[in-house]
């Protein structure tokens, strides 16, 4: 049976699903989904993330993880950790680039949170330490020093559209072979009464009923142990329009067309993040370019470069711009920081 066969005999038997629903079922199905089934990244994959790159990505967060740790007094032991790991490769460059900061390799315990086993058995070859959890409620009652790099985005959302009557909920029903995207009956709902404000009939808002718990649990384990957390996506501060989209060999396709195939991914609502920060303190959100210029890739490329020539050299110089330039990621990605009552924000972030 493949996923839009399983989908369709779902709603049969119980209607429409909304747009969460499915993305839950289309990533995380346990034998069909797409994060179930696959090593879904680089070239050979469907996408490529940042520490993918280059190592200089991992390098400037590892140092930045490691001086807010000296800020905080260097605490020890402490939870190093990291949500939707990928393959690894992040860890162990912040592993690598923070092995000659006095103590914190000897205090680090290492965290991934990671569903998918297909992914854990390639973090196991890069970091063999590490301890593997399903989801942030197990993590150990430690100072939390986070980073989730493209984690929020992978969240299910919720879609509505805006209308006269109130908001019209995005929901997927099937045919005899393929799956439809539609919309309910408008209705009000409660959870978006403050976007009545700023936004008329047509426009589309989206939200992503995971994420405040997640950022509640981690701002009140920083507020309680200490520590900071590091959210790395691509987004804006307030959800205005459709960002649903599925990616397969590196290019856009129909998300609904072969459910379990294609990576479904949606922008991150910084602005949501913000609101779940309390206890802890948040930073001001910062495009990822500036948070790395500011932390030094630019003279760490440099550093790099004098030992490269050629296409080497090429590639190095493509990887620093596609990850610092404004028209690449550099301000479509962004970057929000939690950190406890009393502390600074990591390097590179305003409170």
């Amino acid at each position: 049976m493949t996923l839009t066969q399983h989908m369709l005999a779902r709603i049969a038997a119980h209607g429409p699903m909304s747009l969460a629903d499915y993305m839950a079922e289309a990533l995380l199905h346990p034998t069909l989904g797409y994060y179930s089934t696959r090593d879904p990244l680089g070239a050979e994959g469907d996408f490529t993330t940042a520490p993918e790159i280059s190592q200089m990505f991992g390098e400037m967060i590892g140092l930045a993880l490691a001086q807010a740790w000296l800020d905080q007094g260097a605490p020890a032991p402490f939870a190093l950790v990291e949500l939707g790991p990928g393959r690894g490769t992040l860890m162990a460059d912040i592993l690598r680039a923070t092995a000659r900061v006095a103590g914190f390799a000897e205090a680090a315990q290492i965290h991934l949170v990671e569903a998918s086993p297909t992914l854990r058995a390639e973090q196991a070859k890069r970091v063999p330490q590490a301890q593997w959890h399903d989801d942030i409620t197990s993590l150990p009652d430690l100072p939390l020093f986070l980073v989730a790099n493209e984690f929020l985005d992978a969240l299910p959302i919720r879609q509505f559209h805006r209308d006269d009557g109130g908001w019209r909920e995005v929901m997927i029903g099937g045919g005899e072979a393929t799956l439809t995207a539609g919309l309910s009956a408008p209705a009000p709902i409660a959870l978006l009464d403050h976007r009545l404000k700023d936004t008329k009939a047509g426009d589309i808002v989206e939200h992503c009923p995971a994420l405040p718990g997640l950022v509640q649990t981690i701002a009140q384990t920083i507020a309680t142990h200490r520590g900071t957390a590091l959210f790395i996506d691509y987004g804006d501060w307030r959800s205005l329009g459709d960002t649903l989209q599925a990616l397969q060999n590196h290019a856009p396709v129909d998300p609904f067309a072969a459910p379990g195939t294609a990576d479904l991914t949606a922008h991150v609502d910084f602005e949501a993040i913000a609101q779940n920060a309390a206890p802890a303190r948040y930073s001001r959100v910062t495009p990822q370019g500036v948070f790395l210029e500011r932390l030094g890739i630019t003279q760490r490329a440099q550093t790099l470069a004098a030992n490269l020539s050629g296409p080497a050299l090429d590639a190095h110089i493509a990887a620093h711009r596609r990850l610092t330039h404004p028209s690449e990621m550099g301000t479509l990605f962004k970057v929000i920081a939690l950190y406890p009552e009393g502390a600074a924000p990591p390097p590179g972030l305003d409170p």
